[in-house]
């Protein structure tokens, strides 16, 4: 039903000089989305209020509320074209007015918890970029038809904007950091289980996958009033540092359905290890932090093994804020299996003496677009040390890439192995009593000779070289900052 309008509003941000690339049509698309829904939202509340012969008191000022400057109704409820602001005027009124009122919401809410402190993050976090008011005023017309009040709208408009996300991500290199595909989300979240009442953490969350495909598993569990307020207010917890993931992680949420989502603009790695309190931790984390990444000496300091891979810097994190029993499913580089640094031996060894880890799945080259690495889920509960590791090879009989994602099925065997830790062509067991103590390898070895390495496409080789290219200007860089 919205899927043309998807596409009419990417056409007009297409031909807009201030809009270059997926990633900003995603970013203009979702701060028009969000104040349309907020305006649904307080409609909603207010009519609910009156219903209950209460008031209602709106969160935005009359005049910045969308309905007023953005569209206008005649009495007969049809677009006040004689009202509505375009052009010039348009464009002065949403840079110079709108935005400043609603970036100022952060100062003026109550707590960070709260929808006015989340106006607040994301007005202070972007900016409209588009230039012509003519372009603004036609795509502000098409975000006004559509519709976020049944549950099967907001059910189409949260899977129109998994394809935005998908899109941006596929877009560019960087596409690991925005998009992890949803198959494997819900592969993970199967193993792990989560149950009403645990909180859950991303302290990486990009654009939230992890935590709406949670909320989606959990969903149909709540049959309580109580469930459905726990799960609003009490279960899902993401951080994020950079500003436009973070704006797209809260629209994303918003729209599968949690009206505050409790995430914090900030970067993780800048926090101290020691500082994490009991009542900081949480019982499942589910992540796929960035790698390839270089964190600084004074960031590195805050951790107990230094080392400049952000992905290992989170995984202490993560070791660190789960609670006792708590459980995680992780998403990493396969080299950190193998990798023969101090930090990385010492990071295997810290997770094999404080975890049980006791599944590691292998995932296949093109299992992210873009990314050129290869990666492996860590799946580990904190609190007892690891005796066996699990491993499953995954294979789906085919080169993933752009035109053959990963899908649901390819995962269904290695979900249904994973009960019993059954031996299988793809699946075998370690004992850590075997593993080197010297170097704590772990890396995959399938013993049924499954190691074969099926011929890559031309895009996926090249994919690794631009990868590899980049990391190694990364190095580069980094040396040259030491010699100066």
């Amino acid at each position: 039903m919205f899927e043309q309008t998807f596409k009419n509003i990417d056409d007009i941000l297409h031909k807009d000089a201030g809009c270059t690339s997926e990633l900003d049509y995603t970013e203009q698309s979702s701060w028009l989305l969000f104040l349309k829904y907020l305006d649904e939202l307080e409609q909603e509340k207010a009519n609910e209020a009156a219903l209950e012969g209460k008031g209602y008191s709106y969160i935005l000022a009359p005049e910045y509320r969308w309905s007023s400057w953005a569209a206008p109704k005649t009495a007969d409820g049809k677009r006040d074209h004689n009202t509505a602001l375009t052009g010039d005027d348009l464009r002065e009124f949403v840079n110079g007015k709108l935005f400043p009122y609603l970036a100022g919401f952060k100062q003026r809410a109550s707590g960070p918890n709260t929808i006015e402190y989340k106006i607040g993050e994301v007005f202070g976090e972007i900016k409209n970029k588009v230039q012509s008011g003519y372009n603004l005023r036609d795509v502000i017309d098409l975000v006004d038809e559509l519709r976020f009040g049944s549950q099967s709208e907001k059910h189409e408009l949260s899977h129109l904007y998994e394809a935005k996300i998908k899109n941006m991500g596929n877009a560019g290199r960087n596409g690991g950091e925005y998009y992890t595909p949803r198959p494997l989300i819900r592969a993970m979240i199967q193993v792990i289980q989560p149950r009403i009442g645990e909180r859950i953490y991303d302290a990486a969350c990009g654009s939230a996958g992890f935590l709406c495909e949670a909320f989606d598993y959990l969903s149909p569990q709540a049959t309580k009033a109580d469930d459905l307020k726990t799960l609003q207010t009490r279960t899902f917890f993401g951080k994020e540092k950079k500003s436009l993931a973070y704006v797209i992680g809260i629209m994303n949420m918003i729209l599968h359905g949690i009206e505050a989502p409790n995430i914090v603009h900030t970067n993780t790695l800048g926090e101290n290890l020691n500082d994490i309190q009991e009542k900081d931790r949480y019982d499942v984390v589910l992540a796929n932090p960035p790698f390839g990444g270089k964190e600084r000496k004074e960031v590195q300091q805050n951790f107990p093994i230094k080392t400049g891979e952000t992905a290992f810097l989170f995984l202490q994190h993560f070791i660190k804020t789960l609670k006792a029993g708590g459980r995680a499913a992780i998403v990493i580089k396969n080299t950190f299996l193998s990798n023969t640094d101090n930090a990385s031996v010492s990071l295997r060894k810290l997770l094999l003496e404080s975890s049980n880890l006791h599944t590691v799945l292998d995932c296949p080259g093109g299992t992210f677009q873009g990314a050129g690495v290869k990666t492996v889920v860590l799946f580990f509960e904190k609190g007892t040390k690891t005796r066996k590791v699990w491993y499953y090879q995954l294979d789906p009989g085919r080169s993933l890439g752009k035109t053959s994602p990963l899908n649901d099925d390819d995962l269904k065997e290695f979900i249904a192995l994973q009960v019993t830790k059954a031996d299988s062509p793809k699946s075998w067991s370690v004992e850590v009593a075997a593993v080197d103590t010297t170097t704590y390898d772990l890396s995959v070895k399938n013993p049924n000779g499954g190691n074969e390495v099926a011929l890559r496409t031309p895009q996926e080789i090249l994919d690794e070289i631009a990868a590899l290219d980049a990391e190694s200007a990364e190095a580069m860089a980094t040396i040259r900052g030491l010699v100066a």
